[in-house]
């Protein structure tokens, strides 16, 4: 049997290919449910969310910002830092910090829902439900309470719970909005994209 030059090229890279990822010459993707303690993790369907999607998480956020223009608070913590990245954390801790700052939103957010903006939050809600349950199979068992919560995992799951004790309902709102887009786009797709977020 002849093989033209082209096929041929083909079969080589193939072979290639087989040969440099199966040996760990290329790094191939560790999907988020072989993470020890992960029960049946699959986040790679929210690595972007749809344009409907963002559309309604959009106008939810311009009138959750301008109801808090008709309120002043004075802040003295933030749940949310600037300078976090959940790339700094290890692959494991990603999903158990974003979890921490989806289960704060919820929490914020659903106490809206019987205020004037009820059904502006209405579809946002019922994806970051969603989005929430899904992340939780993500989440090793113990990871929040048991020894393996240290350092920097440590600090930004403290930094939340102290927020939540001590923050008016003012302030939390205000973190919660203004970083939410943050929490959709970059922390989400980092946590959907396992160890390729680097």
């Amino acid at each position: 049997m002849k093989l033209d030059m082209a096929t041929g090229c083909r079969l080589v890279l193939l072979l290639l290919t087989s040969v440099l990822t199966s040996t760990g010459a290329v790094p191939v993707p560790t999907p988020l449910k072989t993470l020890p303690g992960a029960r049946g993790c699959h986040m790679s369907q929210f690595q972007s969310l749809s344009p409907q999607e963002l559309k309604a998480f959009k106008r939810a956020k311009d009138a959750l910002e301008e109801s808090l223009l008709l309120k002043s608070c004075s802040c003295s913590s933030h749940p949310f830092p600037k300078a976090r990245d959940l790339r700094r954390l290890q692959v494991w801790e990603r999903p158990v910090a974003l979890e921490a700052e989806l289960a704060l939103m919820l929490k914020v957010l659903g106490t809206m829902v019987n205020s004037t903006l009820g059904d502006t939050l209405d579809q946002p809600l019922h994806t970051l439900h969603h989005i929430h349950s899904k992340l939780q199979a993500c989440v090793p068992a113990q990871a929040t309470t048991g020894p393996r919560a240290q350092g920097l995992l440590r600090k930004w799951l403290h930094r939340i719970h102290k927020a939540e004790k001590t923050e008016s309902h003012d302030c939390l709102l205000a973190s919660v909005t203004f970083n939410l887009f943050r929490l959709l786009t970059l922390d989400l797709k980092c946590v959907a994209s396992g160890d390729l977020c680097v």
